[in-house]
């Protein structure tokens, strides 16, 4: 028998995080056999999701949408009103809208997955004509990271900083405790739709990242600045993964990565669902024409759009906090297509690049230019001796 004929499935996609998911439904709606695997299927994903509006592919119903932000604020020197419609998603409405009711659903661990075969730990053999890897990220290790904590404060409580439909995407203002010879990192606060509004220090481009004791203690001391009282009992979340995991390589005949895994990580910001979303299609359809799905995701024009974005990352892992505020405030003066080209275009690398040499040309003093570009102070931050955990304790925990 061929090796073809005993395919059981078109398309077998291994870990259905929201990317995963997506893929996998939208094979379904295509009329593809499918087969997921996760070791936990039905699961709420524990990260908060959240896009600019615009991102979101014309199948998703805007229902996922929880909260919406008609014009977020970035704060550099000044507030920065961005006129482009922001939104947090909501994990059990967005679950709901990429339902797997066509698809053979397995609930157990891949210990195996190749091209044509995954194999689960209790042995079950699934063969496909495509194999899809959508497991999220690697370990960290000293790679480029982002490196979050955020911590869930009741909407009344959170209001001398952050309103009902108001948002923080980037706050660089010098409220976090931090000194200028300490790496550098801002403040991300959103209403998510249920009552709470998370504040997220937030660091990017860092090798091995910033440690989350670090950034609670920054976080806590931007709150207490705006007279923000806590009780120590509020939910928290953290986030430490690589920005720099590359597109795949091409070649029929391969595992496909996709999502986070699969290159879809933006180097420069840390977000990756809405990206994986917009292309779930895009994969699909390349597997119905029995083509290379890591061809059709990434052209030329994708490629060099995320070396350029990489040459972003690097930039931003050795500035220090006075450098950050003059290089997002000359970018933020940039067209809106030149600040989509950067924030969320997957191939419009013409835009990118001019948006790139802007914003370094107009950023000033002039010397600072060469930190940006990498002339000086390329390995600035390596191996920086944070304060440890129990040092930092007793003065930035709330009291109770």
């Amino acid at each position: 028998m061929a090796d073809s004929a005993v395919r059981e499935f078109d398309i077998c996609v291994v870990g259905l995080g929201p990317s995963g998911r997506a893929l996998a439904h939208r094979a379904t709606v295509a009329g593809l056999r499918v087969a997921a695997v996760d070791p936990r299927p039905d699961r709420l994903w524990p990260p908060t999701f959240s896009c600019w509006i615009d991102e979101l592919p014309d199948w998703l119903p805007h229902s996922v949408i929880a909260s919406r932000i008609p014009a977020p604020v970035v704060w550099t020197t000044a507030a920065i009103r961005i006129d482009r419609p922001y939104c947090v998603l909501s994990k059990p409405l967005l679950r709901d809208a990429l339902p797997l009711d066509d698809a053979r659903v397995y609930a157990g661990r891949a210990t195996r997955v190749d091209a044509h075969e995954v194999e689960l730990a209790d042995g079950t053999v699934i063969r496909a004509g495509v194999v899809v890897d959508s497991r999220g990220m690697p370990t960290l290790g000293d790679r480029r990271a982002a490196s979050a904590h955020g911590i869930f404060v009741a909407a009344e409580t959170a209001a001398p900083m952050v309103g009902a439909g108001e948002g923080l995407l980037l706050d660089w203002r010098p409220e976090n405790g931090a000194g200028p010879d300490e790496p550098p990192s801002f403040l991300y606060a959103v209403p998510l739709g249920d009552g709470t509004v998370i504040f997220e220090e937030t660091s990017l481009g860092l090798r091995g990242g910033m440690p989350q004791h670090e950034l609670r203690r920054r976080t806590l001391a931007r709150l207490a600045a705006h007279g923000i009282v806590l009780t120590g009992e509020e939910p928290s979340e953290a986030a430490h993964y690589p920005l720099d995991s590359p597109p795949p390589a091409k070649g029929v005949g391969r595992v496909v990565p996709y999502g986070s895994r699969g290159g879809m990580m933006h180097p420069c910001t840390g977000y990756s669902v809405a990206d994986s979303f917009a292309l779930a299609d895009t994969a699909v359809a390349a597997v119905q024409r029995g083509e290379d799905a890591v061809a059709a995701l990434w052209p030329w024009q994708a490629r060099l759009t995320y070396w350029m974005r990489m040459r972003g990352l690097w930039g931003l892992g050795r500035l220090t906090t006075e450098q950050s505020i003059a290089m997002f405030d000359s970018f933020f003066s940039a067209s809106p297509r030149g600040q989509r080209a950067l924030l969320s275009a997957h191939d419009d690398y013409a835009a990118l690049g001019a948006v790139l040499v802007n914003t370094v040309s107009r950023t000033w003093p002039f010397r600072w230019r060469f930190d940006l570009v990498g002339w000086r102070n390329r390995d600035r931050w390596v191996d920086f001796p944070f304060a440890p955990a129990d040092s930092e304790r007793r003065a930035t925990e709330p009291q109770r």
